[in-house]
């Protein structure tokens, strides 16, 4: 049985190296050890195969940015006007700067895409850079080796879809009903945690057990501010960009939990919250419930009439007269 060290620790005892194991045995014995969260032989593979496709990714990603800058070093500002520096129409204009030294406006239309807001003078400018050989031999290298990262990236989504088992792609569709959360993201929830929640006792386990779950600093009976709990850093990671994806929709609880909490807190305290509360909601929907969103105005109903005086107090600070009732 695989236990947490930092709980074992905790308990009284004996703490030498000379008797650890007979000390380790005696607990065991009692049952006063927790075993740790090993997931099935079958979630672990799919974890694999998750964990990889999201390094695949941030290595694709480095090496655009290499890109970006070494691209800004030669004085070309493609990047202001194009989204996506890999894009199709982005690569057919970085392409002609590279092979050709003098554009023409011919040359530009032709490769530029019609949904570009810049115009054709704006889009030749940004590539009117100075380009020595070594840099386009350079260049030409990281578009290759970006390519390739690309295919591979391909190949491994190609293969969770080949071994996602039917289990795994119900519970990934009921993930996506929660806000914040799409395809790639539900997967790497259920790589983590699985599909069985029967092996955390509440969700509040769950959170702790993924880092999300508040630090405990307390002393002389006062709760001091204390850091998130150390957690499974890959979910956490997930957790963390799907809410800040949750917040931007208006219409949900998790923008209204957000704005309620970035006044006192700041932003990177509210987003964590948030993906506290989603991780809260993930664990009953993989029990087996639907999920429901509380909705945007979800702290508008309770103490209606105190928040009421709470605003006319701050419109009255502002200079605002309330008019005066009517004449009988």
């Amino acid at each position: 049985m695989v236990v947490n060290a930092s709980h074992m620790k905790a308990i009284p005892g004996r703490k030498t190296d000379v008797d650890d194991a007979e000390w380790i045995a005696d607990l065991l014995r009692h049952g006063l050890l927790r075993a740790s969260f090993i997931p099935e032989k079958d979630q672990r593979e799919y974890r694999e195969l998750v964990r990889y496709r999201s390094s695949r990714t941030e290595e694709r990603a480095r090496e655009i940015n290499r890109l970006q800058k070494m691209l800004e070093g030669m004085n070309i500002k493609l990047g202001d006007f194009v989204s996506n520096i890999m894009g199709k129409s982005a690569g057919r204009l970085l392409s002609l700067a590279l092979t050709k030294d003098e554009l023409t406006d011919e040359e530009i239309a032709e490769a530029s895409d019609i949904r570009l807001k810049a115009s054709l003078e704006e889009i030749k400018e940004s590539l009117m850079g100075i380009i020595t050989p070594l840099q386009r031999e350079l260049v030409t290298l990281v578009i290759k080796v970006i390519g390739e990262q690309t295919k591979q990236i391909a190949e491994v989504e190609a293969l969770i879809k080949k071994y996602t088992k039917e289990a795994y792609e119900e519970a990934t569709k009921k993930l996506e009903a929660i806000p914040g959360i799409g395809t790639k993201s539900a997967q790497a929830i259920i790589a983590e945690v699985g599909i069985d929640m029967g092996r955390f006792p509440t969700a509040n386990h769950l959170c702790a057990w993924a880092g999300l779950a508040p630090g405990n600093n307390e002393s002389a009976g006062k709760r001091k501010s204390a850091k998130t709990r150390k957690g499974n850093k890959h979910l956490k990671k997930t957790l963390t960009q799907s809410a800040t994806a949750a917040v931007k929709n208006k219409s949900s609880f998790f923008h209204a939990q957000h704005q309620r909490l970035v006044v006192r807190k700041g932003s990177n305290k509210a987003t964590i919250a948030v993906a506290h509360s989603m991780l809260i909601a993930i664990y009953y929907v993989l029990s087996g419930e639907d999920f429901y969103d509380l909705g945007a105005d979800y702290y508008t109903q309770f103490n209606k009439d105190k928040k009421i005086q709470s605003h006319l107090k701050q419109l009255k600070k502002l200079g605002w007269t309330p008019p005066e009732p009517n004449a009988a």
